[in-house]
């Protein structure tokens, strides 16, 4: 990997953890985004399925290589579907507050985020989650075949 590949892996990490940020900001101000029904299932579920995205940039990082970074990115998919069809069903939030965190003059950016949007959002999570696992699985095999091939020159 280049270094700007690598540059990049550290920049998604970050973004991950700013993620993990706002929805710990909203728990610990007490903003209203979370109800009720929130209880520490769903913070393992919500917080593990955000945390879990750096398996893939740290696998990276740690490697150089994309092709190995795939098994633990495919342990992060099935861990976001299952989360997300949990928090989908039990449904803790209440987008009303998903802006509250935000400061005032870049709430545009979010405020427009419904229940029901937000519904909708988790149901293509988890059908883009269902549809990346099979690509993933492709092209690990596929790149995994080709890098052994281009190991065991053929006589």
């Amino acid at each position: 990997m280049t270094l700007s590949e690598r540059g990049g892996e550290i920049a998604a990490i970050i973004g991950i953890i700013l993620v993990a940020f706002f929805f710990y900001t909203h728990q610990a101000w007490c903003t209203g985004f979370f109800t009720s029904a929130s209880a520490s299932t769903e913070a393992f579920l919500l917080y593990g399925s955000i945390l879990t995205g750096m398996a893939e940039p740290v696998a990276r990082l740690a490697t150089g290589r994309r092709n190995i970074s795939r098994l633990p990115e495919l342990a992060t998919s099935i861990f976001w579907i299952v989360s997300s069809v949990w928090l989908f069903y039990v449904f803790p939030f209440n987008f009303a507050h998903f802006a509250d965190v935000v400061p005032e003059f870049l709430r545009f950016l979010v405020s427009w985020i419904t229940n029901d949007i937000a519904r909708i959002l988790f149901i293509l999570g988890i059908l883009g989650g269902v549809a990346f696992i099979s690509v993933n699985v492709m092209l690990y095999l596929k790149v995994r075949r080709l890098l052994h091939q281009q190991a065991v020159p053929s006589s």
